[in-house]
């Protein structure tokens, strides 16, 4: 997924008047305020009672689903992947993520916040819900890349 690519669907989105928040390591990388590695997809939060219009736009943009775990997230692929993952947000800004076992992850009103992917102002995950989410488990080497990026930014 390069910054263009990216964009492009970021444009789309704005287009078609839905609001996404970037998380994962384009997330980051836009915290950070500069690409640090290749990304393979790019992870799009959003609200989800914008699911038809979302995946209207990535069909229409040459996506299909690959892997469909909704309401958890679904994997698309198309000229490149991209993640998509609903959030149910309530009145006070704060949101809910279903989770694959029943449970849920919670994002306060806090965790939304803006970054830049080439040079360009965006809505993305804040440093603290990005550290949460890589927590509780093993980390792989891309996951450590990631958090040191957010360390060498100061985040």
């Amino acid at each position: 997924m390069t910054p263009e690519l990216a964009l492009d669907l970021l444009d789309a989105f704005e287009r078609a008047g839905i609001d996404v928040w970037v998380a994962g390591g384009w997330g980051i990388d836009a915290l950070v305020g500069r690409q640090t590695r290749d990304h393979r997809d790019l992870d799009v939060l959003y609200r989800i009672e914008d699911d038809a219009p979302i995946r209207a736009v990535l069909t229409a943009a040459g996506y299909v689903p690959e892997t469909d775990w909704w309401p958890v997230r679904v994997e698309l692929r198309g000229p490149s992947y991209v993640d998509i993952h609903p959030l149910a947000f309530a009145p006070d800004g704060s949101a809910t993520q279903s989770g694959l076992d029943g449970t849920t992850f919670d994002y306060p009103a806090s965790a939304f916040t803006r970054g830049t992917i080439a040079d360009r102002t965006v809505a993305c995950l804040s440093a603290a819900q990005q550290r949460l989410f890589h927590s509780g488990y093993e980390l792989r080497e891309i996951d450590r890349h990631d958090l040191a990026a957010l360390d060498g930014a100061g985040r």
